[in-house]
């Protein structure tokens, strides 16, 4: 549909969804805070025309809303979906050979397009000539934050054994050497860490592109999880409607639709510290050591458009990313795990942190009491699948006579919380892997999981007030209701673990005491009470971004039997720990600066 990142621009204006802002816009924080506020109130995309430090345009909240992401793609999208359910169940072929008769061609028509070397309209620039964004006060410099990074197998190179990812840029800040070093943050088991642990047994650098702007189905490709066999060049060409086309420079792979491309090399063990940064589960995430990228060249077309976002805590613009994917490939988890209905990364939770998910139970059809059972099968293979993998809380329900929808999470939860079995539906994994981006754990990607499973009928009903019980306990008060069977209540400061497990098994003991509390299964301890009450986002977000569940789940009269553990209540202490990331706080001063952008006269007057 658009040829290149300026036509998509101009599409978006003439159909009102883009304002240009004219005034000078400083890229350290300014930027990122119009952004944010004019996402908060579901505006437009923003092309910001004049960035002070560079010649170039920047633009920002392009998938702001799912409406507008969907309209960009709007000719290709029916096309798209059905190559990739084609991909997903291919038996559909062969019952319905004229529905899918066209599907084969958009994938053939989609096959990327080798060129001759680098383009007309293409020139040679310095990382220092681009929009160096720095997007949160404590950011370690500026970051590309809609990169598409592309590696080769180094056993078999070529287009389509590449890979093209999504990986955090850092170009300035720390020790790296501005325009001659940059930082990658990637998982070891992404695509471009597989190539780059073969790089490394080879004992070879590994040749990398990096991607910026181009057409916005490029940029959704990056991070786009898509069936085996199609590539992430394929699909960009499906979905935009014309073929992905490339060529060779030095031995680099250049976009000729990309706005910018980087260049350059990772050698074997080179790192540098890479962040801190402000990320998508609305903290920091810390410094640590990364792979170094040597630059060796970076190329700009002469019209380029830098695009970036900010990522914060949820909903962020990556929130319709997420839409998105979830539209177009909602169906494949049926496909790859049998049982399962729907699978749901929680945004407000942070996405990673916290699923959702809807099962079968056909284990035991014939038992008076049911137990999960395939439930448990189920949840170890969601538990195993892609990114799915770095969940930490896991919430299963078979769906028996009543509809469930793991999108309403209040009434989700409630459903789970009235027929669990606390003392026999806990499941946990310890010592293993969760989210980099995650401080909630023990140490970098390492973390514990837990499952709750529930199926059969309802055991009890659920508070809606405050029981009694809960109003007397110490140093633990200012109880509250969250939604129906969960009550928050704020607890004291305290500086180590061993302190805070002391006041947990003390308000477990105390609670005990008061009698059964069944219409209370889950207890959140937190900070602030009032905060975490006051709606179903603050309570997903707080609740399961700060806490670890082996560490940090308590239960009153919890127990082990044969390894197991259950309990009557579960307790969670989600206050803030001392070694957890410090969240995200806007600058007080640049809030008050942008606001000259939205007074009478501003190119953004018109949004409140």
């Amino acid at each position: 549909m658009y040829r290149n990142l300026e036509e998509c621009i101009l599409d978006l204006e003439k159909n009102g969804h883009l304002i240009r802002i004219k005034e000078e816009v400083d890229p350290h924080l300014e930027m990122a805070a119009i952004h944010l506020k004019v996402f908060e109130a579901e505006g437009p995309a923003l092309l910001f025309e004049n960035v002070k430090g560079s010649k170039y345009p920047a633009v920002s909240n392009l998938f702001g809303t799912v409406e507008r992401s969907k309209f960009m793609f709007r000719k290709n999208w029916t096309a798209t979906e059905n190559v990739i359910a084609l991909r997903n169940n291919p038996m559909q072929a062969m019952k319905n050979p004229f529905k899918h008769v066209g599907s084969g061609f958009s994938a053939l028509k989609a096959l990327p397009k080798k060129k001759s070397g680098l383009p007309s309209d293409m020139e040679e620039i310095a990382i220092s000539d681009v929009p160096l964004i720095h997007h949160w006060p404590d950011d370690g410099g500026a970051f590309v934050t809609l990169p598409q990074v592309f590696s080769e197998d180094p056993d078999k190179p070529g287009i389509m054994n590449a890979n093209l990812g999504m990986y955090r840029v850092q170009l300035s800040g720390n020790d790296y050497e501005l325009n001659k070093e940059i930082g990658l943050h990637y998982q070891i088991h992404r695509g471009i860490g597989v190539h780059q642990h073969k790089a490394v047994k080879k004992g070879e650098p590994l040749k990398v592109s990096i991607f910026i702007g181009g057409p916005p189905a490029h940029t959704l490709s990056a991070v786009m999880p898509l069936p085996e066999g199609l590539s992430e060049l394929t699909f960009a060409g499906m979905l935009s409607g014309r073929r992905f086309r490339y060529s060779y420079v030095d031995g680099y792979c250049i976009s000729n639709d990309a706005d910018f491309v980087i260049t350059g090399e990772i050698y074997p063990g080179e790192t540098k510290p890479e962040g801190p940064f402000g990320d998508h589960l609305g903290y920091y995430s810390l410094t640590h050591e990364f792979p170094l990228m040597r630059v060796h060249k970076v190329f700009a077309k002469k019209n380029a458009i830098w695009p970036f976002t900010v990522v914060g805590r949820p909903p962020q613009e990556d929130t319709a990313f997420g839409a998105l994917i979830h539209e177009l490939t909602g169906g494949a988890i049926k496909q790859e795990i049998p049982g399962v209905k729907e699978v749901h990364a929680v945004d407000a939770a942070g996405v990673h942190p916290l699923l959702f998910a809807i099962g079968n139970e056909r284990y035991t059809p014939y038992q008076k009491v049911k137990q999960p059972a395939e439930l448990l099968t189920i949840s170890n293979r969601i538990l195993g699948t892609g990114q799915l993998s770095l969940a930490k809380y896991l919430f299963i329900a078979a769906e028996e006579s009543q509809p469930l929808d793991t999108h309403k999470e209040a009434e989700f939860l409630a459903y789970i919380l009235e027929r669990m079995d606390f003392q026999r539906d806990i499941h946990f994994q310890t010592n293993t892997t969760i989210d980099t981006l995650d401080y909630s754990g023990t140490g970098l990607n390492t973390g514990s999981k837990v499952v709750f499973a529930a199926c059969g009928d309802k055991k009890r009903e659920l508070c809606k007030d405050v029981p009694e019980a809960l109003h007397e306990l110490g140093a633990f008060g200012k109880a509250k209701q969250v939604i129906p069977g969960v009550v928050a209540l704020e607890g004291p400061d305290f500086s180590t673990y061993d302190q805070a497990n002391s006041e947990m098994t003390s308000l477990a003991e105390s609670i005990k005491t008061k009698g059964e509390l069944p219409s209370c299964p889950l207890i959140i301890v937190c900070d602030d009470s009032q905060f975490l009450s006051e709606d179903i986002s603050n309570f997903l977000w707080a609740t399961f971004t700060r806490s670890n569940p082996s560490h940090d789940m308590y239960g009153v009269n919890s127990r082990f039997e044969h390894k197991h553990w259950g309990c009557d209540n579960i307790i969670i202490d989600a206050r803030r720990k001392p070694h957890h990331a410090p969240p995200l706080i806007p600058d007080p001063e640049v809030e008050k600066n942008i606001s000259r952008f939205f007074k009478k006269g501003g190119s953004l007057s018109e949004i409140s």
